[in-house]
């Protein structure tokens, strides 16, 4: 009964910057009495809660992520540099035995751990100094995804009871992901592991735990041993850009090959039984990748394309791949405003784009693409300046 009660008065109540402290007093009691209806003890509800206040940053930082208000080029080119390239490669060597040893146990190639571990924490070098209990309970109040960060901060509660970590020291980012590989409070319960034999799983400190707990999340997520990521692709001339309609519209290999798609270097894609998907990041004028089952694994970890892309580049790059053929353009990214007034715009013209979050994802793009194709523009699914006119935004 007290979770019903916690979720209407979460309904009721707006983001945390505009919560009264009243406000958010209120909701962390329900988050409390939710907390021991999902079997979390008294003692550590209320030693863990008492007291807490919202972290206004912690909103600011969750309407502002890199994901959704950075150019491709500009994400690219600030995550995968020649500096982590070569820190990826010394610690790739490094750690090669225990890499290989999770590769045996999870068939995740260490190349791709290493990426994880680099995109997350620069190698663990910064792993976050957010109070997770305090970051989860500030983004449980507010509206944007309540129902997730609830389970999110119960997941915390059941990890300082079962004594993994001090409420203290559990420090990690402004959205409650913790550790060298920055897990989720319910994914480090569901599949981190002791891998060093210490007795306890470390994510912080050890890099056995933190790089084996990562091989074990990939494989749980469906991890393919026999294929990549992805590839980057050059298009043919005349190429009907519609086409790219994103992970939900996949094609075998040998159908993409039929209509003139090439590898980075004009030969020949691989004559390979498999099913891939082909995005273009920056629209036509950028580059273009085809996607394999792994990126949507690599998706399971971190819902953005711009993300997956930026891992299996940096895998690529510490065994040896080179730059992309195609540079990424040098786009402004759109404001959210501008986002969501095109949302709102393609609605009006009869096109779903999902909801009016700002936020260019999938179903926006999807979208556009369907009212670039009926309007006679050229249907790649980004929001260039002669689409955006065509639907009334400047």
């Amino acid at each position: 009964m007290r979770t019903y009660l916690f979720m209407a008065l979460l309904a009721a109540t707006s983001t945390v910057q505009a919560m009264a402290s009243d406000d958010f007093d209120r909701c962390v009691d329900g988050l409390r009495d939710h907390a021991l209806d999902q079997g979390i003890s008294e003692s550590v509800t209320s030693r863990v809660l008492a007291g807490i206040e919202p972290l206004e940053r912690v909103i600011e930082l969750d309407r502002s992520q890199p994901e959704f208000t950075r150019s491709f080029r500009d994400y690219l080119e600030k995550r995968v540099t020649e500096q982590r390239i070569e820190n990826g490669r010394m610690l790739y060597q490094e750690h090669s035995q225990l890499l290989e040893r999770i590769t045996r146990e999870t068939g995740v190639p260490g190349r791709y751990l290493i990426a994880f571990w680099g995109l997350e924490t620069n190698f663990g070098s910064y792993t976050g100094r957010m109070p997770i209990p305090r970051a989860l309970a500030t983004l449980a109040c507010d509206q944007r995804r309540s129902d997730y960060f609830t389970g999110e901060l119960v997941s915390a509660l059941r990890l300082i009871e079962r004594g993994d970590v001090e409420a203290e020291a559990m420090e990690g980012s402004w959205a409650g992901a913790m550790g060298q590989m920055q897990f989720m409070p319910s994914v480090y319960l569901k599949h981190a592991v002791d891998a060093d034999g210490s007795g306890q799983v470390d994510l912080w400190n050890s890099i056995p735990d933190a790089l084996t707990s990562a091989g074990h999340l990939l494989e749980s997520l469906g991890w393919n041993e026999a294929e990549r990521w992805g590839r980057e692709v050059q298009l043919p001339e005349g190429f009907d850009y519609s086409l790219a309609a994103g992970l939900k519209r996949k094609r075998p290999l040998s159908e993409w090959r039929e209509l003139g798609i090439r590898n980075a270097w004009g030969g020949e894609l691989p004559q390979a039984d498999m099913q891939a998907a082909l995005l273009l990041p920056s629209g036509h004028e950028g580059p273009a990748f085809l996607v394999y089952d792994n990126f949507r694994v690599i998706m399971g970890w971190n819902q953005s394309e711009f993300y997956a892309l930026a891992v299996g580049h940096l895998a690529d790059r510490i065994v040896g791949a080179g730059p992309f053929q195609t540079r990424p353009p040098d786009h402004e990214p759109l404001s959210r405003d501008t986002i969501e007034a095109l949302q709102e715009a393609l609605k009006e013209a009869g096109h779903d784009p999902g909801p009016v979050d700002g936020i260019l994802g999938s179903g926006t793009r999807s979208a556009l693409r369907d009212f670039q194709k009926k309007n006679d523009l050229r249907a790649d699914g980004f929001p260039d300046p002669d689409s955006l006119s065509a639907l009334g935004i400047d």
